[in-house]
């Protein structure tokens, strides 16, 4: 049971501590018919949060976890213990990303319910699982070597490509598609679906107005802030203006009185200045990377101005889309552009005249 232990930390109240660390697999009552489960995850990462909600005679499960021996177990133990062997009803999916989706299939299939997503990210998953078993293809490569890559770096990159399938249970072959401000009945309670953008695709977000809870997914984290990533799938895209433009709409859809349950950390309450701390965040870094482009540089010079820490190992591709959605958007706004050298790399660098943002 959890103990009340208010704490007010950067602007933000986490209601039981934002240090709070539930046992693995111990599901935790946090509102009348919603209870949290923590799963461990083998990762910088260390852990997600699964939401059960009460359904009548059954269980909706939000996300799912990793497709690990360990996660089978934790869901296991809860089939046949604290869910007394009920039905689960539905599987929603707040996002594509494979600790969030990864055991939706083996749940869906045991129980024959539907998954519930929202379009673009279960078309997205289904096709980033196809990667898993093929090489990596050209205009991956030159992607990464555009960016700056080393030889090693590259070979890297292909040693790793398809990792996204691994943990990835099978998919059904039909979803249950969720959309926009769409409503849900769960537990006999008005359920609203907030889509998000830029994170992933088509993020969505549950609201219940009776409970005055939002689970949040990866939308809104307390503390850290959700990767927002460029890939070689469509390299001149801009998901940091769609993250942006989600964080601003959602902090005027949503009242502030809201207890946030997020996928990783700890809930809280202060919503808006949640978002809003997210959004400033990254004006100042898209700032920051405008000042370092006096001088041209390649995507791989440009972490020292968005990043405290030396880049390196297994977080090289995602600080790179993390990079390039900031470059993408002051290109977009006309504050900078590139220039393209004998050997296929871009050199950034701001544009005569132009400002930085406001």
């Amino acid at each position: 049971m959890l103990v009340d232990n208010p704490e007010i930390y950067a602007g933000l109240t986490y209601p039981w501590s934002r240090a709070i660390n539930p046992e693995p697999g111990v599901p935790q009552l946090v509102a009348d018919g919603i209870y949290w489960v923590r799963f461990p995850m083998p990762m910088g990462l260390d852990h997600i949060n699964i939401w059960l909600l009460e359904d009548g005679e059954g269980w909706v499960v939000v996300d799912t976890c990793l497709d690990l021996p360990r996660s089978r177990e934790i869901w296991e133990q809860l089939f046949a213990g604290f869910l007394k062997g009920e039905q689960v009803t539905r599987v929603i999916c707040t996002h594509m990303h494979p600790d969030h989706v990864g055991l939706a299939g083996w749940i869906t299939e045991r129980f024959g319910c539907q998954l519930l997503m929202t379009r673009d990210e279960f078309l997205m998953c289904r096709s980033l699982v196809s990667d898993t078993g093929r090489p990596a293809p050209e205009v991956a490569t030159r992607f990464y070597e555009a960016a700056g890559y080393s030889e090693e770096q590259i070979a890297n990159y292909r040693k790793a490509f398809g990792g996204f399938g691994r943990a990835v249970y099978r998919l059904p072959d039909s979803f249950r598609r969720l959309k926009d401000r769409e409503t849900l009945t769960i537990g006999g309670r008005y359920w609203q679906i907030i889509v998000g953008s830029g994170h992933s695709p088509e993020h969505a977000c549950l609201y219940c107005p009776a409970l005055k809870i939002l689970i949040s997914g990866d939308q809104v984290l307390p503390r850290i802030t959700p990767n927002v990533s460029v890939f070689p799938t469509e390299p001149e895209s801009d998901p940091l203006q769609e993250w942006l433009q989600s964080c601003a709409r959602i902090r005027e859809l949503l009242p502030d009185d809201l207890l946030v349950l997020p996928a990783h950390e700890a809930p809280f309450r202060g919503l808006h200045v949640r978002l809003t701390q997210l959004i400033e965040t990254h004006k100042r870094e898209l700032n920051q990377l405008y000042e370092h482009l006096a001088e041209p540089k390649r995507v791989v010079d440009c972490f020292p101005a968005l990043f405290k820490r030396e880049i390196t190992g297994d977080h090289l591709s995602l600080a790179t889309g993390e990079t390039l959605a900031h470059l993408n958007c002051l290109q977009r706004r006309r504050q900078i552009d590139f220039d393209i050298d004998a050997q296929g790399v871009r050199w950034y660098r701001q544009l005569p005249e132009s400002i930085a943002f406001d």
